[in-house]
């Protein structure tokens, strides 16, 4: 499985940005599926997933500006970050729980929030 991540950038803290996220599969069955971070200097973690069942996770540190969807009809996971702050600076990465003993990760996408 290879995930394809996209839509990072620089950005002004307070402004929105989208990242989308496709997989070159089938997503029907991914569990979850969804997104990581990982700031210099951090470990990586968990921001914000969708489970096959639709339930969703938050870091709670974006709870109530962060919003994951998932669309399996076309294979994409993304994330509405809003009101970013210049601590969701991050490389972002697309994640998914292909099967019980597989994970795949995508490339990362730079995330910067200027203050």
């Amino acid at each position: 499985v290879q995930l394809q991540a996209s839509g990072g950038g620089l950005v002004q803290a307070g402004e929105s940005l989208r990242l989308s996220c496709t997989a070159s599969e089938s997503t029907f069955s991914f569990h979850p599926f969804g997104w990581y971070r990982q700031a210099p200097g951090k470990p990586r973690e968990k921001v914000a997933t969708v489970s096959k069942y639709g339930d969703t996770y938050y870091a709670d540190s974006v709870v109530g500006r962060f919003t994951v969807s998932r669309d399996d009809s076309r294979s994409t996971v993304d994330l509405q970050m809003n009101s970013l702050k210049p601590e969701d600076s991050a490389v972002y990465y697309c994640y998914a729980g292909v099967a019980m003993d597989l994970d795949a990760w995508g490339q990362g996408t730079l995330v910067t929030v200027s203050s």
